[in-house]
């Protein structure tokens, strides 16, 4: 029986891949985003014991509104990719009963081990959708922003692309963070290398995890950055062609 350690389920989303999504938020994070509203998914090894059966049995009684709308599963976080196994598990069952599956991945955890891409190959061969978050292009910055390079990260959307696996790019837009025009115009370069993107989407940034942070005593440093004007988020859209 396969136990995996969530942080908590949202049964009806509607903005983490098509139509309507059952969202498994799993716990465990290597990033730490400057401007994370899950900061309590952290953690590796904490949050709530769960199987794929628990899990599949909920499923089922959503499958009419997956069917009606195009919809199905979304694994996100944390990071999902820390959990392999337990991915491969759901996923497999999901696809016994034919519900769309997809991951929302920053590709923090992403390696170039021999076991680590055995098992990823397994999880893709299940996997519909990657919506894949590039929190910014320039290496140093998002080092400066979540506290670690994006080289692997990088190397992971090129494995994806070469792996011909469907993924959506998002893109958080924090002012005077991650705004740039020249940033984004290389943000743009890349993107234009993979193969397989399906959308860009362009993700305004938000305060409405604050909370969080002060309630697990953690200083939040972007305390007086403002969520992006329309403006902004409308000329970032042009630069990475979103829609």
């Amino acid at each position: 029986m396969m136990i995996g350690k969530i942080h908590s389920i949202e049964t009806c989303g509607t903005v983490d891949g098509p139509g309507l999504r059952y969202i498994v938020f799993m716990q465990g994070c290597l990033l730490r985003c400057q401007y994370c509203h899950n900061p309590d998914t952290w953690k590796i090894g904490e949050g709530k014991d769960i199987t794929v059966d628990e899990i599949v049995n909920d499923l089922n009684s959503y499958l009419p509104y997956f069917e009606s709308s195009g919809g199905g599963i979304t694994v996100s976080g944390g990071e999902p990719l820390l959990h392999l196994d337990f991915l491969i598990e759901l996923f497999t069952k999901c696809k016994e009963i034919g519900i769309h599956t997809t991951i929302d991945s920053s590709g923090g955890c992403f390696q170039e081990h021999p076991e680590f891409l055995r098992k990823l190959d397994k999880l893709l061969s299940l996997t519909d959708l990657i919506l894949l978050d590039i929190k910014h292009i320039d290496p140093d910055k998002h080092h400066a922003l979540t506290g670690m390079r994006n080289d692997h990260i990088l190397k992971f959307a090129m494995f994806l692309s070469n792996k011909n696996i469907p993924i959506w790019v998002r893109h958080v837009l924090v002012p005077g963070i991650s705004d740039d025009a020249k940033d984004l115009k290389n943000l743009r370069l890349f993107i234009d290398k993979l193969e397989n993107v399906e959308r860009v989407e362009v993700l305004p940034y938000h305060k409405l995890g604050v909370y969080k942070w002060k309630e697990l005593g953690l200083e939040y440093a972007l305390e007086d950055v403002d969520p992006p004007t329309e403006k902004a988020v409308l000329e970032a859209k042009m630069l990475l062609r979103s829609r």
